[in-house]
């Protein structure tokens, strides 16, 4: 692996894991406690639509993810809450205009989308320095957060009607854990792709979600475990030749499957 860094793609790639790593596993221990893993995968695709208006803008795709995103991720937790739309099927019908906004305009886009599989598989090797500024950034403000309202959303993770009775404003606090997941979605998109996020997101976090029930232990495990399944996977590609957001989701999922014969009894 350490031969591996001599090349500055491998330096990004490897870069770009560890930083998906921290938010994903923070993050996806809120998605796997709340029980929320279908609206953020709902999220996830609907970014598709932010995909698309970035090529279609001529900006940097990633770009065009982040607001869109946030957006998408707006939508759903409102209309879930605010309208007698069982929330399922508000996410379903946000998670395909989404994808289809994101073909609209892609198709308006003149010329040809080249790394378009890329944003639907993960392209972590082909993650430029600018990429890792913007993942940077996210993930600072995805950190602070975190550590300053880490309290209100671990009320509104267990018992959100608790929290409501204590006072907390459970739905602002919502929106804005919803607004998390959805920049960790666009960090996870260079890693594993908009199809695979999901995977990504929850695994460590279901793993960690065995050993303890302590959150900040939880989020703790979960980023070890992120990291250690984005550079082992990320190993694995290279080695075996294969796409390497594949290969790093087969990886977590092998090992989720692993611990849950081994451990099946805790």
């Amino acid at each position: 692996m350490l031969a591996l860094l001599q090349y500055e793609f491998m330096r990004n790639a490897l870069l770009a894991a560890l930083l998906a790593s921290i938010a994903c596993g923070i993050i996806g221990v809120y998605v796997v406690v709340k029980r929320i893993v279908f609206i953020s995968g709902g999220i996830a695709h609907a970014a598709f639509g932010g995909i698309g208006l970035g090529y279609l803008l001529g900006i940097e795709p990633l770009l065009g993810v982040v607001p869109f995103s946030i957006g998408a991720a707006l939508s759903m937790g409102i209309v879930g809450r605010r309208t007698r739309i069982p929330e399922d099927t508000a996410i379903g019908i946000l998670w395909a205009i989404g994808m289809a906004l994101g073909v609209v305009f892609i198709g308006l886009t003149p010329g040809y989308a080249p790394d378009l599989f890329g944003y639907l598989f993960g392209s972590i090797l082909a993650v430029p320095a600018s990429d890792l500024v913007l993942m940077l950034i996210m993930n600072a403000a995805i950190i602070v957060t975190v550590i300053t309202l880490y309290r209100e959303f671990q009320a509104i993770s267990f018992d959100e009607e608790y929290a409501t009775a204590m006072g907390l404003p459970t739905e602002r606090l919502y929106l804005l854990l919803l607004c998390l997941i959805a920049l960790t979605v666009v960090l996870l998109i260079r890693v594993v792709g908009v199809i695979l996020v999901i995977a990504l997101l929850t695994i460590p976090a279901a793993l960690s979600k065995r050993f303890t029930h302590r959150l900040s232990t939880m989020m703790a495990l979960s980023v070890l475990l992120c990291a250690l399944f984005t550079t082992g996977g990320l190993w694995l590609s290279y080695i075996l030749d294969l796409a390497s957001g594949a290969t790093i989701v087969l990886f977590s999922g092998c090992a989720f499957l692993i611990t849950t014969v081994l451990f099946q009894h805790q």
